[in-house]
């Protein structure tokens, strides 16, 4: 018999990485126990089907994480805390709290340089993308989180313009008596936070209020950041039939420094630093942000009808690092971006139920209108000589997004087979008012539509109660953002000739139960994309956008989550991604060869867990996480971000007291003190690709709640 061929170096360490606690995890204890593991492993959802359902009978990708993983053992900060160990996601802190989260789900949004970017965000119904497909994932707020829905594949396009993935928070609703609590939590590189909060029910009304203060020196030079988060909501029953629920949230960071990328010699030279740059242009971002919501559901004997409407504004100062000289003619929009934005939006759905055939039939229609409306300005980052000060008036305009999205879902039921589909049809819409016509710089006003009907595919065959078979396939499509809109080459003004990426996705899997204890997700998927927004042209602190032709993404997705023993958990999850571009294209005058990787997107990532609870209110955890090397460039010709593994340590502990319960937390994270990156900024023009992430740190804290 021939011998088997070696694996490749890349799976060698993928089998690594995972294999161990994947094998512990199904050779662990098979024996049924009580059936509130198999309630633990088979949540309930209702991202993508828009009802609630069981994880494991829909046909497609998604995951959970309940409140206990977003708050157990974490500062509560960053979403990246809860979500890191999920399949499919790369989800990367960068340290630069003026950037925000770096999120891609199977590749979509890797690119981004700022924000998040072709995946939807949605908190408690309430999008957190704007029309245009950039999102803030800071707006998350994990302090009042009840649980966060992670959706992948074909289904995610069932909710329109970019949403090449969706993330989904719900806060929880205020139940039980009256509490007040409050906690503190200190670390490594100067990091505090404290908050303060209230919840409960009172006379048949919900409540629950929450406020905190984050504040950090930073790990790198030039990144000290404060952050102020408040969030209130009220739950209410007009009748038995109907609910009402009100939210509010707010976000304030005042002077948030951003440290930038770094090169290749500089990350050698000390993780910590910052290029001069940055010191010299003080290179920094204000961000106020409010808003507000209001969601009701009705029941009519099987059917229910839901609504929502949301209103709300953000503010944005940054000042860049634009070099002075290439401010000088009247074309340039200065190194100080500046705007003011409302938006609002409405949705509303009506889901009926009934019996069909041999079968039941869950039939939903709907429509989501959002728009926002961009008060831009942008200035010149000097005066005279002085230099990351707001100076002459360069850029005044006003942008409007508006997005209206009808759409329907059914899903079908009989007797082993589960049919699903979804039909949406998207059309969005960008306006600019040019209000800055100075000589040379003429009138940039205009607009541009982009309409796309996206329909997704899927079924189920349940096996047998403990194993489902599952396909789906669907099209997508991204428009491109207002920032990558902003600049057209060679001509000046808006490049309203740039398209929207679309994309085709199939996806099969199985989703299995070993025992009553263990569950195993695999997903194998292939995604095509056409016209691919990539960079075309970037100089003196101006970026350009193309299309370019075709890219394919594939890869595998493995999970495994297991109750070995009632005080013993594990859970592991594997992804690889093999994502190049199909087509040579031209960027920054260099051709882009067919067959390089797509920058930003790791081939192979990791994570497994192992939680031991040795008494009750006593939790001890190791995570480890895997990253393999990433691309940092189209041209794949500078210096990959190397991969690495890191090893985390947690320990939480609960007393409770009469009315009181306190709570304790210490986590050790990157416990061998490796030297890693840990994101990178794609195509940087000066080749500061590079985002460093912390050595050794250590964080503890104490929180109390009293119940009245």
């Amino acid at each position: 018999m021939p011998a088997c061929p070696p694996l490749k170096p890349s799976l060698r360490l993928l089998a690594a990485a995972v294999s161990p606690p994947l094998l512990l995890g199904l050779a662990g204890p098979l024996a049924a126990q009580d059936r509130d593991a198999a309630t633990t492993l088979n949540p309930v959802v209702v991202t993508g089907s828009r009802i609630e359902a069981d994880s494991f009978d829909q046909p497609y990708s998604i995951d959970v994480v309940d409140t206990r993983a977003v708050q157990e053992g974490n500062l509560r900060v960053n979403v990246s805390e809860a979500l890191g160990g999920l399949p499919g996601l790369v989800i990367q802190n960068r340290q630069n709290y003026a950037q925000d989260l770096q999120i891609s789900i199977r590749g979509f949004g890797a690119r981004s340089a700022f924000g998040v970017r072709g995946v939807k965000l949605i908190t408690d119904g309430i999008p957190a993308t704007n029309p245009d497909g950039q999102g803030q994932a800071a707006t998350f707020n994990l302090d009042t989180a009840e649980r966060i829905e992670v959706l992948r594949g074909p289904f995610s396009t069932v909710y329109g313009n970019h949403a090449g993935g969706v993330i989904q928070l719900f806060s929880r609703d205020g139940q039980g008596a009256p509490r007040v609590s409050g906690g503190f939590t200190a670390g490594s590189w100067g990091t505090t936070r404290f908050g303060l909060g209230a919840e409960g029910e009172q006379n048949g009304v919900g409540f629950v209020l929450d406020a905190s203060r984050f504040d950090t020196d930073g790990y790198r030079d030039h990144s000290e950041a404060r952050r102020d988060q408040g969030f209130a909501k009220i739950t209410l029953a007009p009748d038995e039939d109907s609910k009402l629920t009100l939210v509010g949230s707010g976000l304030r960071q005042k002077d948030t420094e951003d440290p930038l990328g770094i090169t290749w010699a500089t990350y050698q030279r000390d993780p910590r630093a910052v290029e001069n740059v940055a010191l010299q242009f003080n290179t920094r971002k204000s961000i106020d942000h409010l808003q507000g919501g209001a969601t009701y559901e009705r029941r009519f004997g099987e059917d229910r009808l839901q609504l929502v409407a949301y209103t709300g504004e953000r503010s944005v100062t940054q000042f860049q690092s634009i070099p002075k000289q290439f401010q000088g003619g009247e074309q340039h929009a200065g190194g100080v971006v500046d705007f003011d934005r409302d938006f609002h939006g409405l949705g509303a759905r009506w889901i009926a139920q009934r019996d069909l055939g041999t079968g039941r039939l869950t039939l939903t229609a709907g429509m989501d209108y959002d728009k926002s409306e961009d008060d831009r300005r942008g200035y010149q980052n000097f005066v005279g000589d002085t230099l990351g000060v707001l100076g002459a008036l360069r850029r005044n305009e006003l942008d409007t997004v508006t997005s209206t999205d009808p759409y329907v879902q059914a899903m079908w039921k009989q007797g082993p087979w589960q049919w699903s589909a979804g039909l949406r049809h998207s059309r969005v819409k960008f306006e600019v008012d040019d209000r800055y016509i100075v000589g040379a710089n003429g009138d940039d006003s205009g607009s541009v539509s982009f309409s796309k009907t996206t329909p997704a595919l899927g079924l189920v065959y349940a096996v047998s109660p403990a194993l489902n078979l599952y396909a789906s396939a669907g099209t997508g499509f991204e428009t491109p953002t207002l920032n990558e809109l902003s600049y057209a080459t060679p001509s000046t003004g808006f490049n309203f000739n740039l398209k929207p990426s679309t994309s085709r996705q199939a996806e099969i899997g199985l989703k299995a139960f070993v025992g009553d204890a263990t569950r195993v997700n695999l997903a194998l998927f292939r995604i095509t994309t056409e016209d691919e927004i990539v960079v075309a042209e970037s100089s003196g602190g101006r970026t350009s956008y193309t299309n370019a032709g075709r890219t394919r993404r594939k890869g595998v997705e493995l999970s495994a989550e297991s109750e070995w023993t009632r005080n013993v958990t594990a859970r592991a999850a594997l992804t690889w991604l093999d994502a190049v571009y199909d087509d040579a294209f031209v960027s920054r005058g260099d051709t882009v060869p067919a067959g390089n990787r797509i920058p930003g997107i790791p081939e192979l990532a990791a994570y497994a867990e192992v939680a031991w609870k040795p008494a009750d209110g006593l939790t001890l955890a190791t995570e480890a996480v895997y990253r393999g090397d990433i691309e940092v460039n189209d041209l794949n010709d500078a210096r990959p971000a190397p991969a690495y593994t890191l090893v985390n340590l947690r320990l939480s502990a609960e007393q409770k007291s009469g009315p009181w319960t306190v709570g304790e937390l210490i986590r050790l994270d990157n416990v061998f003190d490796r030297k890693h990156i840990g994101s990178v900024i794609v195509g940087d023009a000066q080749g500061r690709f590079y985002e460093p992430g912390p050595e050794r740190s250590v964080y503890a804290g104490v929180r109390a709640t009293y119940a009245f």
